[in-house]
């Protein structure tokens, strides 16, 4: 059986991971694997739950963080843990870098207690007690004054995509901060190219990483 692999995609509202997804999910198919395709938060029906509360209701950052990890605890043990023990490739849009973003960087909550939070709901795996984190982390960085032409009437938007662009300006220095303290998890994608440059760059960062072995033919 293959190894399990924990594939994240990250980045400010507008910077277009997610349209990757479905191209990155039909790759590793194409590669034999098996694909779990998730997000946060949500994955479960629970977390689903509580991501419509977090993204549409007004609540304090501390409360905000606390549904934030309660529905990433019950997405990891109902969905994600279970999966990299079967040896599939969990894809996952958002993790917990998003969080120190977006509650930590863009609303100005204390990082020392997300990091309290983090050990608590990624804690405790195997005899070593080692944290969940991704095997990658797919960083699609974008000026944030792109990213909001690009989400300007794209849809109605949540209460994070309503923010101004001074509020993404800190989620972005939050990724920054956060992949600069985990270079080796990290591949920075240059979000601000064209999608099939964008692709390219996430294809070739699968390949160099090791997810993925050299081949002469894409899945598109």
């Amino acid at each position: 059986m293959s190894e399990g692999l924990f594939l994240t995609l990250e980045g400010i509202d507008g910077a277009g991971k997610s349209s990757h997804l479905d191209a990155m999910e039909a790759l590793f198919k194409a590669r034999g694997r098996t694909v779990v395709r998730t997000r946060e938060p949500g994955g479960t029906p629970l977390a689903e739950t509580l991501r419509g509360l977090v993204l549409e209701q007004a609540m304090d950052p501390l409360t905000e963080s606390l549904l934030v990890f309660a529905a990433r605890r019950d997405h990891i043990v109902q969905v994600i843990e279970p999966a990299l023990a079967r040896g599939d490739v969990v894809l996952c849009d958002r993790f917990t870098d998003a969080t120190f973003a977006y509650q930590g960087a863009g609303r100005g909550f204390d990082t020392q207690l997300l990091s309290t939070l983090e050990q608590w709901v990624q804690g405790g795996r195997g005899a070593a007690g080692l944290l969940l984190q991704p095997h990658i982390t797919l960083w699609f960085d974008l000026a944030p004054e792109i990213a909001a032409e690009r989400l300007a009437g794209a849809r109605l938007p949540d209460k994070f995509e309503s923010q101004p662009v001074e509020f993404f300006r800190r989620v972005a220095a939050g990724y920054a901060a956060r992949a600069a303290a985990d270079a080796p998890r990290f591949v920075r994608i240059d979000a601000s190219q064209t999608r099939d440059q964008v692709w390219q760059q996430v294809e070739t960062a699968l390949v160099a990483r090791g997810a993925l072995a050299p081949a002469t033919g894409a899945a598109r």
